[in-house]
């Protein structure tokens, strides 16, 4: 866990843009011991495409605060650990336009960044998301705008129904450079209010990658839209695989 254990600010914007996975085809995906989390038997997956406003580390002043723009993609996972049961997301990749938050990602604080660039437009109720990682390549490509109710071809019987599963994801997990060892951390909405939104464009390089995902493995199925959350991200207790038992435990295995 890094050194700083907490930090607070503003989600100005907040978009979960979500696909049904096929849940064999994601056993693949994921690292094990780590497992889909389903619902109505089909595995989640998507990007998380978050603006922060005075992001800082608990009790200093807003001023102190810095923004950015920011993504993550998420798989709703489940896992075994010392003995109980878990259950939150997987991140395979992070993208960020802060020099800061790729420096001490992974280090002062969970989670490693990749240094990317973002193209951001928010008119007219409308939000279009470009990024493109640093060797040129297009990363994520969304467009949506607001909606007055979920898509009829949504997983998700009503926005409730999504709300509820998504809360339930709050704790992310990402590798943290050695085999078998992975960072965490917790999203804490103070605030909360989430609208559904209609896709107009949704070009994931990573979730469109046919030899990491067979074509007809993925579906989109909807996007949400957050705005003006405030929120703490808590630092989590790292996992550790052990390889005699092959589930996490909290302890580094010794030898």
């Amino acid at each position: 866990m890094g050194i700083v254990d907490t930090v607070q600010g503003l989600m100005s914007r907040r978009i979960l843009l979500n696909y049904r996975i096929d849940p064999d085809v994601l056993r693949r995906v994921l690292p094990s011991p780590f497992r889909p989390k389903l619902y109505d038997g089909v595995g989640m997956g998507g990007i998380c495409m978050i603006r922060f406003k005075n992001l800082r580390p608990r009790f200093f002043p807003e001023w102190f605060g810095l923004g950015s723009e920011n993504a993550a993609h998420r798989i709703a996972v489940e896992w075994e650990q010392d003995g109980e049961l878990y259950e939150g997301v997987y991140v395979p990749r992070r993208d960020t336009n802060s020099v800061i938050n790729s420096l001490v990602g992974g280090r002062l604080f969970p989670g490693i960044f990749s240094r990317s660039t973002f193209k951001v437009d928010e008119r007219r109720g409308k939000v279009s998301v470009s990024i493109v990682r640093q060797d040129g390549g297009r990363e994520i490509d969304f467009a949506g705008k607001i909606a007055d109710e979920m898509p009829a071809s949504s997983v998700f019987p009503s926005l409730d129904a999504a709300t509820e599963f998504f809360l339930r994801g709050s704790t992310g997990y990402s590798k943290a450079g050695k085999e078998g060892h992975y960072h965490g951390m917790e999203l804490e909405c103070i605030t909360w209010g989430i609208r559904p939104m209609v896709v107009e464009t949704a070009e994931s390089c990573f979730f469109g990658d046919i030899e990491r995902f067979p074509r007809g493995a993925v579906e989109l199925d909807c996007a949400l839209l957050m705005n003006d959350i405030e929120h703490r991200w808590h630092g989590r207790p790292d996992l550790y695989l052990d390889p005699r038992s092959l589930c996490f435990t909290a302890e580094c295995p010794k030898g």
